[in-house]
């Protein structure tokens, strides 16, 4: 019945440089809390009643009414302890994050509870729909009962609510690490040499002189891709690889045997049998097969772009046969995107000021699909820097939901790129949807990777904004959700998206047509290694939930010993590789799977992107469907046809 959504946006801004509006949150407000202890009276109090609910619920036997009741709680129950939730993720104080995920914790002992109960699962079977979008949240409610171990005997039911609990304590943990970890490098001037500026003036030094530099990508990555000492790559490349350490290794070794035990409870022989069987692919084995199909396409164009980074190395350092390594791809990637293609991401930064592009992806939505962002102020926040918004149809100005946006890195907060679905919709109940999405950017600007990211982690937040469900309850399919994100990666490199800027910012000056015609054409160099880097982690993460026990530091050294630039000694990726921990465990492939939906999806719009007869049915179609029908149902809807591969491997021909 929870629903969390972190998948995979920006700024200080509102619907351009216009002051903001006077609106208000559709919805309630945000919770705010002075202390940790307020937080934990809350949770205790909302605990209390959502006992007193359920209670009330298991009087109603089923029928017709059920399912509407079934949905009032489930509505509660979310509004009462997703925002808490949440916090964990991006609260500046540490205990008051510790305190989110003490609460989360007590709520996942009442889910993981409710959702073994017994008289509930009965009336949902005993219930009957009106119509294909009831029996599609009925079926897949009573599915949930099912996994949760409803129908288990007493012994094995009580370790299945044992298991789901402490996979829960485990990944709060795999991510804590994770989070709290606040490394810092430190890097003398010199080798620092080809970094950009924007990236060194505010760093802290030590008492040496020395800067010191963080993780987040905001810092590292540019240190990856621009220093010129290659020592200094490498040792900001293992610190990144090595994020969460090797306790992170042991959690991940029990969550993938428990995630085992678990399946096992049910009579199935690996964890991602368990699950697979619930998502658009069905299997393992067909997931298995997907994946190989990727590598095949990618491996002889992975071959030719790491060759030609060695040449690239070979002639820079003087050295005919030099070996290429993992900190030198993102090095001689950028170099060479540089002299062939005349194309330098940071250039792009003073284009795409962080308040103005996030003007510019809400004038997008606009255009496209009909829904205006309006920014609503004076709302106390977990911090400063986060804005909230509401949306609202162009057409009728009804208010459709709201919208907070995190944009920047600060110690303790979620360090990569995602949204949170605190809130879903229920047309049933008019119940208005409310999203939060979480990055961290550079305040100096964005480049066009940056604002492709935006576009991405927007996509998730309009998925959320513009769901017209008519249950909260329905569940979405994880192999799925990241479509909508995904298609809308390439609407950057289209002129006539980002003339749009114009309009939001007309003192901004426009990307140069030639610029963007060079980025478009670079953004297609490196693709085999992507693809190929995308299709290992997406193995390792079916290998690692498959029938046989693994040790997942082994088993990663393995297969990425088998790829050409093989496995660094000494590195530990796993540990900090948080989807496979926590809501993508065998559910990796997900991203890969969505993508061929997402290329398929954006056939349907042409060399008009922002048409918005396409835009709206999109939106009525895809957007606004949710889980409350299959994705095959809806796809199949928008595009007029069943959903094939083809223009995904068109793509990676390209």
């Amino acid at each position: 019945m929870q629903t969390r959504i972190a998948l995979c946006l920006l700024a200080l801004a509102a619907t351009g440089s216009q002051a903001a509006k006077p609106a208000t949150i559709p919805g309630p407000a945000f919770p705010s809390f002075e202390t940790p202890a307020a937080l934990e009276a809350r949770c205790t109090r909302d605990l209390g009643r959502a006992v007193a609910a359920l209670a009330k619920l298991v009087r109603v036997r089923g029928g017709p009414r059920w399912l509407a009741a079934y949905d009032d709680l489930n509505g509660r129950l979310e509004d009462m302890s997703s925002p808490v939730a949440f916090l964990a993720n991006v609260h500046p104080d540490k205990a008051m994050r510790d305190a989110s995920e003490a609460c989360d914790l007590r709520w996942q002992d009442f889910y993981s509870s409710l959702s073994q109960n017994e008289a509930l699962y009965k009336a949902a079977k005993a219930s009957t729909g009106r119509d294909e979008i009831d029996q599609h949240v009925l079926q897949t409610t009573v599915e949930s009962f099912e996994d949760a171990g409803v129908n288990l005997p007493t012994a094995q039911r009580a370790r299945a609510k044992q298991i789901s609990d402490r996979i829960t304590d485990l990944g709060q943990q795999f991510d804590r690490n994770i989070r709290d970890e606040n490394t810092k490098l430190a890097f003398t001037l010199d080798e620092l040499k080809g970094v950009p500026e924007s990236i060194l003036k505010d760093a802290r030094r030590d008492d040496q002189g020395r800067l010191l530099l963080g993780l987040e990508a905001p810092v590292s990555v540019p240190v990856m891709q621009s220093a010129t000492s290659a020592a200094a790559r490498e040792r900001m490349w293992r610190a990144r690889q090595n994020q969460g350490g090797a306790v992170n290794l042991k959690l991940l070794a029990e969550l993938s045997q428990l995630r085992r035990e678990y399946a096992q409870l049910f009579g199935f022989k690996s964890y991602a049998d368990f699950t697979l069987r619930r998502r658009m692919v069905r299997s393992t084995a067909k997931a298995t097969l997907f994946l190989e199909q990727v590598r095949v396409a990618v491996a002889e164009r992975e071959t030719k772009e790491l060759e030609e980074l060695r040449q690239a190395k070979a002639q820079d350092i003087g050295q005919a046969d030099t070996r290429l390594t993992r900190w030198d791809v993102a090095y001689y990637t950028e170099r060479i995107k540089r002299q062939r293609y005349s194309v330098d991401q940071d250039a792009f930064r003073p284009y795409f000021p962080p308040q103005e592009s996030l003007a510019f992806v809400m004038r997008m939505a606009e255009k496209m699909m009909g829904v205006r962002y309006e920014r609503v102020a004076s709302l106390k926040l977990w911090h400063p820097d986060v804005m909230a918004f509401r949306a609202v149809d162009v057409k009728t100005g009804k208010a459709l939901a709201a919208l907070y946006v995190d944009a920047y890195p600060r110690e303790g907060k979620y360090d990569h790129a995602a949204v949170w679905s605190p809130r879903t919709a229920a047309t049933r109940t008019q119940r208005v949807p409310q999203a939060a999405l979480v990055v961290n950017f550079d305040r100096q600007g964005l480049s066009l990777e940056e604002l492709e990211t935006l576009l991405h982690e927007f996509g998730h937040a309009l998925h959320n904004n513009l769901g017209t469900t008519r249950h909260s309850a329905g569940r979405e399919v994880w192999d799925f959700v990241e479509a909508p994100s995904q298609m809308l990666e390439a609407w950057v490199y289209d002129p006539k998206v980002l003339a749009l800027m114009r309009d939001v910012c007309p003192t901004c000056k426009p990307v140069p047509d030639d610029l963007l015609a060079q980025a478009k054409v670079a953004e297609r160099y490196g693709k085999g290694m992507r693809y190929a880097v995308q299709r290992l982690q997406a193995s390792y993460d079916l290998a690692l939930y498959d029938a046989d026990a693994a040790d997942p530091m082994l088993l990663w050294a393995r297969l990425q010993g088998e790829t050409p630039l093989g496995h660094v000694s000494g590195t530990m990726f796993p540990a900090g590789f948080s989807h496979v921990a926590t809501g993508y465990a065998a559910g990796y492939y997900g991203y890969l799977w969505s993508e061929v939906v997402a290329a398929d999806m954006q056939t349907v719009f042409g060399a008009n992107k922002l048409d918005p007869v396409v835009g709206r049915r999109y939106r009525d179609n895809v957007l606004a469907s949710g889980g409350q029908l299959p994705p095959e149902a809806f796809v199949r809807r928008f595009l007029g046809r069943d959903t094939n591969a083809d223009a995904f491997f068109e793509e990676l021909k390209r």
